[in-house]
């Protein structure tokens, strides 16, 4: 099958492209990018007035399969993710039983094949059933598919396990994915620790939490040369000592979530466990900073941490509700509205930092850019549709969002992955 896709304005940052090109496809590939293509028997797309850009890759996603599939799965994962505008999604490991051995890894690849629509890529556990003790089988993961490493849900505790981590995953050449926060510091804290938690009688995590647990990891980092990447960073401390050490050339990288840089603690005073998240919702300078370092680049990539939970789960007293919100069908929409909108980013850099960075820091050349040879994973955007984010519309099978209600400006209207459309709006 042959699809043309005319008319549109291409952003491809891995290629400096911003201008109205087309783009043939066929054979799940892309073909040929130019202006002027002669269909050549293919289906023609009229993307006139949309923006056309490399399919979005959400680095940091938990698809609750194995073991909580009552709160998603790889198909119902997949389709929020083809809805929001990603063609790919890496599953963090902390299913149950963990994502820590070649076994896991190749029923998570396998059954992500069979049931998703969009690419779904698999991280690995660093340690033996994320108990931060015994290293986790690097190797044979790697063998089996895995793209990274992480204990993502805790950091790793033992400084000294991290250390051979490093090491270790230096040698099979993937990331390691850092949890970074001090749980002895954290305790039982449920929101960012700070005069609206006293208020509201909530036990509070200190930035330090996060900060502490970032400059760690990154010494490590620096001691070893392994390749680092910090997650869901909330702090304004963090994207200081994430700056400096950039600067000193230590191999790291960095990614935040949009509810760090659109929402604060103040939204807790509602009490709807959906704005419940780890890390937590920070205050407006933490929020600022994360702003300024997405756009310096301190902050490298854009990721949902999309995390499904029941609605029993959540329906229960702050407290003892899990962490987490869904995130795969909003994220593209509060970039645009959040940062595009607000001239914070570009176009080409808030595309870079959910589609092209994800893909070089994973080592995955055929993704992220529309170029000839390329894999067929294409977004189509239109900037200005206007649509309201409903609890009726989520294709997630959670529907854990704090943003439900909202007005959005701009979205998806069509992802292609692998030379098939998966979402037509």
């Amino acid at each position: 099958m042959k699809l043309l896709i005319k008319n549109a304005t291409i952003i491809d940052p891995a290629n400096k492209i911003d201008s109205q090109q087309d783009i043939l496809i066929e054979n799940n590939k892309i073909l040929k990018v130019g202006k002027s293509i002669k269909p050549e028997g293919a289906e023609i797309i009229d993307a006139k007035g949309m923006l056309v850009a490399p399919g979005l890759f959400d680095m940091h996603a938990h698809l609750r399969q194995p073991g909580r599939e009552d709160a998603e799965d790889f198909k119902t994962a997949s389709h929020a993710a083809a809805k929001g505008g990603f063609t790919s999604i890496a599953a963090m490991p902390n299913t149950m039983p963990a994502c820590d051995n070649s076994g896991i890894v190749e029923y998570v690849l396998s059954e992500a094949r069979r049931l998703a629509i969009v690419n779904v890529f698999c991280i690995g556990a660093i340690t033996k059933q994320r108990a931060g003790e015994e290293l986790a089988e690097i190797g044979d993961m790697k063998d089996a598919g895995v793209i990274a490493i992480s204990d993502d849900g805790s950091s790793v505790k033992n400084a000294q396990v991290l250390r051979k981590s490093l090491e270790y995953a230096s040698m099979f050449g993937v990331p390691v994915i850092s949890h970074c926060e001090d749980k002895d510091l954290s305790q039982k804290g449920v929101m960012n620790e700070s005069l609206v938690s006293t208020l509201l009688g909530l036990r509070g995590i200190p930035n330090a939490s996060e900060s502490t647990i970032v400059a760690r990891d990154i010494a490590l980092a620096h001691l070893t040369g392994a390749k680092l990447h910090i997650a869901h960073v909330s702090t304004k401390e963090s994207v200081e000592i994430i700056r400096q050490a950039k600067q000193k050339g230590v191999n790291i990288t960095a990614e935040t979530c949009p509810h760090y840089f659109t929402l604060t603690d103040e939204v807790v005073k509602s009490f709807d466990t959906n704005t419940k998240v780890n890390p937590p919702l920070r205050a407006e300078a933490d929020r600022q900073a994360i702003i300024e370092a997405l756009k310096d680049d301190t902050i490298d990539v854009i990721a949902t941490d999309h995390a499904p939970h029941t609605e029993a789960d959540k329906d229960v007293e702050y407290d003892a509700a899990p962490f987490g919100m869904i995130g795969l069908e909003t994220a593209l929409s509060l970039g645009i509205n959040e940062l595009v909108d607000k001239k914070i980013l570009t176009w080409d850099k808030l595309i870079r930092k959910m589609s092209y960075a994800p893909s070089e820091i994973l080592s995955l050349p055929n993704k992220g850019r529309l170029i000839a040879g390329a894999d067929a994973d294409i977004v189509i955007i239109d900037p200005y549709k206007e649509w309201i984010f409903t609890r009726e519309s989520i294709a997630s099978k959670s529907k854990n969002s704090p943003f439900i209600g909202r007005k959005f400006k701009g979205c998806a209207i069509m992802t292609i992955r692998a030379g098939n459309v998966v979402y037509k709006a």
